[in-house]
């Protein structure tokens, strides 16, 4: 891929279950190393678009390019070999294996393998003391800390993040952007949903705002809280 070319470009994504359009000609892309929000009201199709993007779903229509190739048909785990991975907003860490399995195990199944350096993961989410210790036991911050290590343990180069700052206190936020934007510096692209504007003011000024399953808005994060459509969306045509 040239440095030039964008790391994922999704045209004319759709998405029915059932007689319900969830997606509706979804279309943009990202650069490596850049970080995007994905923001919208409830049931707008956020997570509905990292989950496609991912492979837990299968898009109906339109095309999904991860650098420069199609990827809409490979299965969820051979898009983790390929450099796609993500979070999700429930941590799924095994609650019955210590910190330090967790990532081993991501680490065996990711295309990074043996190459993969446990202790600088570690030390990116800040879990040295907790190595040893059973993930059914951290905190809520540390097991979404977790969920991300495991992530990272594959060697993404697209990482997406589902609704990471929820029910997390202002310093632990803080923590997670200062991480998020470290990943972004060293080349890894992420797409993050949230429904926190200030968390996501301080990682990234692009958004891309969905309603009703099609995208409203992409631009930067001051212009959506003023175009009218978004305002509709999150507040109702009165506001």
């Amino acid at each position: 891929m040239s440095s030039n070319q964008p790391i994922l470009q999704l045209q004319g994504v759709n998405k029915r279950f059932g007689g319900h359009v969830v997606l509706n000609a979804v279309s943009f892309s990202l650069a490596p190393g850049e970080i995007v929000g994905l923001v919208g009201p409830n049931g707008s199709g956020k997570t509905t678009t990292i989950n496609v993007i991912s492979g837990l779903y299968r898009a109906d229509s339109g095309s999904i390019l991860f650098d420069g190739k199609p990827v809409n048909q490979v299965p969820m785990h051979r898009l983790a070999k390929l450099g796609i991975n993500r979070t999700f907003q429930v941590p799924k860490t095994f609650r019955d294996m210590t910190v330090r399995e967790n990532i081993e195990v991501a680490a065996h199944f990711g295309h990074a393998g043996q190459s993969v350096d446990v202790d600088a993961i570690l030390r990116d989410i800040d879990l040295q003391t907790q190595a040893d210790k059973l993930a059914g036991a951290l905190t809520v911050n540390q097991q979404k800390l977790l969920d991300l290590g495991r992530a990272l343990a594959t060697g993404p180069k697209l990482l997406l993040v589902d609704e990471i700052g929820a029910g997390l206190n202002p310093a632990e936020l803080g923590g997670i952007a200062e991480l998020l934007r470290k990943l972004s510096q060293r080349g890894i692209a992420l797409i993050v949903v949230e429904h926190l504007m200030a968390f996501l003011g301080s990682i990234t000024s692009r958004v891309i705002v969905l309603g009703a399953g099609r995208m409203l808005f992409e631009g930067s994060l001051d212009a959506a809280s003023r175009h009218p459509e978004v305002v509709a969306a999150f507040f109702g045509e009165a506001a």
